[in-house]
């Protein structure tokens, strides 16, 4: 019997390239590069509604970023490089002032790292680090709290190229 969460990811991932919904609300993130389902000129363009239809997780973490623990909610990366039929060896995210990080596929795909939309609740400002923010799961793994791995943590995310 398959799980609610499986049939769920199912229903979400296309199985070959499809054209997808046009975002009515801002738009916050393009994802561009080796991707199968796009909805403008092979890129994928999200708003914030259109990410919240994708698999979730919370992650309560002290980081670097913010005094006191802190809960960042957003859409699980590897799920939307899913939805995508993203494939390749790394992804690249880059900020709104152009700072870019690069992050293992493999990681990704082995952790459940997040691009948070949310702290405390509360959507992700571009004052305050938004409209996207890479966080790892530093509540799973306190190995994760590294130079390394804050480097990869991109704030104001506004593009990702998978490559």
């Amino acid at each position: 019997m398959m799980s609610a969460t499986a049939l769920f990811l199912i229903t979400l991932a296309p199985a070959t390239a499809v054209e997808m919904a046009l975002p009515t609300g801002t738009e916050i993130l393009e994802v561009n590069g080796s991707i199968t389902s796009s909805n403008a000129d092979g890129k994928a363009i999200f708003d914030l509604e259109m990410l919240d239809t994708l698999p979730q997780r919370v992650t309560k973490a002290i980081t670097p970023w913010y005094t006191g623990e802190r809960e960042f909610s957003g859409v699980i990366i590897s799920d939307l490089l899913e939805y995508l039929g993203a494939s390749g060896d790394n992804v690249t995210f880059t900020a709104l002032n152009d700072y870019a990080a690069e992050i293992p596929m493999e990681e990704l795909e082995n952790l459940p790292i997040i691009l948070a939309t949310r702290v405390d609740g509360q959507e992700l400002s571009v004052r305050d680090k938004g409209p996207l923010f890479v966080i790892y799961p530093f509540d799973l793994d306190s190995a994760l709290y590294n130079e390394v791995i804050f480097g990869r943590s991109v704030w104001q995310v506004a593009s990702v190229t998978v490559h």
